[in-house]
């Protein structure tokens, strides 16, 4: 029951169902100057300059996905951040956190304002920026964190020459300071030399199809990944975070650094926990390629399983859109690695819901409130609750579609769901108490997103 404040409130959605991960109860949410003013019966809502009835939807947090790739500055034909917000905010996605591997890399603090800079003009949600953690750049990582990152991005399996595998001295340097500035560090955890050594042999022997990648990129790359930076995040107090976590080996390590108190968090992605090799020729075949790589079957259960007890506390995308002509090259090792994810994540997992798989409360806890805790955000985002930010999204869970590449947001739109029938899905997304995405729909004008953790722009 609203007890005080204005006598008039921006808006009041009515008729719902409210959902958070302690389960699910019919009410309204009042929202009043971007933030969250009360929660209770239509009847317990103030008067309101914009009331919406949804009629028995679903209302949850705005989902929050900490492992995007939104290309600017650097590759702008692949993704720019008007194109990658739509997708997220259509998607039920009102905060990203965005990777470095961008061109120049977030890798100074100047290069951490140019990418605030350039998503502030555009940006349809909130966001975060990640800085990079190299060997040339431990120095700068308190003054990255000053001019606005938010996190940090570790790449122990990395080929990328922007981006490069630091040797270990540099990482526990890196991650000292980290720790010292109260941030977490995000690990790409697979072991680069196994996967030069595994990859030029492989090459070498004229191997260029989808599963000469899986060879390359090896269970036990990722298994001594994971074990090292937990060790190393034990030794140094740094928060770690796993990022797109594909391998059932590794998911005992994880729970054995959380056994013993290792504050370390971890992720997957819906393409592990619904695709395997099996499924590369419907998948789109080399267009199938990501790193880490989608495994052979026998590695979703154990991901689903790791996922619903909290093992793995959240669920990301790692949205990496490429050209269209990128991922259909014939040679696997010339196929750009990755693909879009905001806008059909959500979906993807209600329509598990509506299988009774999963529960919408357990939904909210890995994409809303999880995230949102382990990188600082709680209960500002991920939270329905008086004082948070009216991140909402009202959801129709019996809304049927199926997923088409042409129909997504993204420039790059080769999606390896191309042709899924989905129950479930985002109808209306809400960022700071602006409507910003209604029914497939966007309503709102490029450049209304923020960074988290600054003061809120004017509203609209």
């Amino acid at each position: 029951m609203r007890t005080s404040g204005p006598d008039t409130v921006d808006l009041v959605l009515c008729g719902g169902i409210v959902v958070t991960p302690d389960g699910m109860r019919e009410g309204a949410v009042a929202v009043d100057q971007g933030k969250i003013l009360a929660l209770g019966s239509d009847a317990a809502m103030p008067p309101a300059r914009q009331r919406i009835d949804v009629d028995g939807l679903h209302i949850i947090p705005g989902a929050i996905d900490v492992h995007v790739h939104f290309r600017e500055p650097g590759f702008s034909y692949k993704e720019t951040w008007a194109t990658a917000t739509a997708a997220a905010a259509i998607g039920g996605v009102t905060t990203v956190f965005d990777m470095p591997n961008t061109n120049p890399p977030t890798a100074t603090p100047e290069a951490v304002r140019q990418k605030i800079a350039i998503a502030s003009s555009q940006a349809l949600v909130d966001f975060g920026i990640y800085g990079y953690v190299g060997e040339g750049n431990v120095d700068q990582l308190a003054a990255m964190a000053e001019a606005g990152a938010v996190a940090f991005k570790l790449y122990l399996g990395s080929d990328n020459p922007l981006v490069p595998c630091p040797n270990d001295g540099a990482v526990l340097d890196a991650l000292s300071a980290i720790a010292s500035l109260g941030l977490r560090c995000t690990t790409h955890a697979e072991n680069t030399p196994i996967l030069n050594w595994r990859g030029a042999r492989l090459k070498a022997d004229g191997r260029q199809d989808l599963a000469a990648h899986l060879e390359q990129h090896s269970d036990m790359a990722t298994v001594e990944a994971v074990s090292r930076i937990a060790l190393f995040s034990e030794w140094t107090g740094c928060p770690i975070h796993i990022a797109h976590e594909n391998c059932r080996h590794s998911l005992p390590l994880i729970a054995d650094a959380k056994r013993r108190g290792v504050n370390l968090t971890a992720e997957t992605c819906p393409h592990y926990l619904f695709l395997s090799m099996d499924d590369a020729e419907l998948a789109g075949g080399n267009a199938l390629r990501v790193k880490p790589p989608v495994r052979e079957a026998g590695h979703a259960k154990p991901l689903w399983d790791a996922l619903k007890s909290g093992v793995i506390d959240m669920i990301s995308t790692d949205h990496a859109p490429h050209a269209r002509a990128e991922k259909l090259r014939s040679s696997i090792w010339d196929v750009a690695p990755g693909f879009p994810g905001v806008e059909t994540s959500m979906r993807l997992m209600l329509n598990e819901v509506s299988k009774g798989r999963l529960s919408l409360p357990e939904y909210v806890r890995m994409a809303c409130e999880a995230p949102a805790r382990a990188f600082g955000l709680y209960p500002r985002k991920g939270s329905l609750q008086p004082g948070s930010d009216a991140d909402i999204v009202v959801v129709d869970l019996a809304k049927s579609a199926v997923i088409r590449g042409t129909e997504l947001q993204s420039l790059g739109n080769v999606t390896p769901f191309e042709g899924r029938q989905t129950i479930g899905a985002p109808v209306m997304t809400i960022l700071r108490g602006m409507i910003v995405a209604r029914y497939g729909h966007l309503v709102a004008r490029p450049g209304i997103g923020q960074p988290v953790g600054q003061t809120p722009k004017g509203r609209s």
